[in-house]
């Protein structure tokens, strides 16, 4: 079985991509700043390296001495408003860094496949399909774009997936999303603002994973939009999720998107087309709902 590199592995896709491809009995070599947080420390089929992928000999090194066939790369500063904020660094880690671990795959592997965003996209049109114009209104959307231009230069074969608003449980010290959100504050009684004109397709992460891991199947190449098939605002979301937990819903509060102050700005509109997703690759996500259920069924 091949030997896969997933970059950004100590995140929440980077951990249920790694928890997929073991036991689908692929070497996983995961590569993440910092120590370990993944569960699979003991599977002989994984190996871990605490890298910044802005370190140029660091990344090297890595794939001189695994040379995996096929490269992940999920790593990313991802959070929008610190991307505004620190618009070298975002540039640093979303555009150098993929250079870099790009030009190590061209030089070692068969395969470059890249995580991206809704964000690529206004926001004024919604239900986005792969070829549709790409037009960021937010730093990190910017830095994005900039990758997959890099990408779409690569000497490889090279798949770019772009997902949307990704929740799921965490296996360990990931950060919290839109479900675990709003069940905490609810459970906790407390009082939350949601919004109602922003609109989205929301992804559990166990869905994205195996997306990811039908294009390695297939070695599909190209654009793919990988998402939930659901089309909702955060608010409705949030009325989901205290439906399913039988939580007051009374302590939403509908708001707009005018009511926070925030440096990076969101699209209104996003959500994907998967109709490509679904017949090339037999991409079958579970419903928003059924994905809040798979979340907590062990529970």
């Amino acid at each position: 079985m091949k030997t896969v590199l997933v970059t950004g592995a100590n995140g929440l896709l980077g951990q249920h991509l790694i928890n997929i491809l073991l036991k689908e009995s692929y070497t996983v070599i995961g590569c993440s700043k910092g120590p370990c947080r993944l569960p699979f420390v003991s599977n002989t089929n994984f190996i871990y390296y605490d890298c910044d992928i802005t370190d140029e000999i660091a990344v090297y090194n890595i794939f001189e001495k695994e040379q995996p066939a096929i490269v992940v790369h999920a790593a990313a500063m991802t959070q929008v408003d610190d991307c505004e904020l620190q618009q070298e660094k975002a540039e640093a880690i979303n555009v150098k860094g993929t250079a870099t671990v790009l030009l190590n795959a061209e030089a070692h592997s068969s395969h470059f496949i890249y995580i991206s965003t809704d964000f690529v996209f206004d926001g004024e049109k919604g239900n986005y399909a792969e070829d549709d114009h790409l037009n960021p209104i937010s730093w990190y959307g910017f830095t994005k774009v900039q990758a997959e231009s890099i990408t779409e230069l690569s000497e490889i074969s090279w798949t770019i997936i772009r997902t949307c608003l990704v929740y799921g449980n965490t296996l360990s010290g990931t950060r919290s999303n839109i479900v675990t959100w709003v069940k905490q504050n609810l459970e906790a009684q407390q009082s939350i603002k949601v919004v109602t004109d922003q609109v989205r397709t929301p992804t559990y992460v166990a869905d994205l994973a195996k997306g990811i891991v039908l294009i390695i199947e297939k070695n599909a190449t190209g654009v793919f939009h990988v998402s939930g098939k659901d089309v909702l605002t955060p608010f409705q979301m949030a009325e989901a999720v205290a439906s399913y937990f039988k939580l007051d819903r009374n302590l939403l509060q509908p708001v707009d998107a005018s009511t926070f102050t925030q440096p990076g700005k969101r699209p209104l509109k996003t959500g994907f087309n998967i109709n490509k997703a679904v017949t090339q690759l037999g991409y079958q996500p579970l419903s928003f709902e059924e994905g809040i259920a798979k979340m907590f069924e062990a529970n």
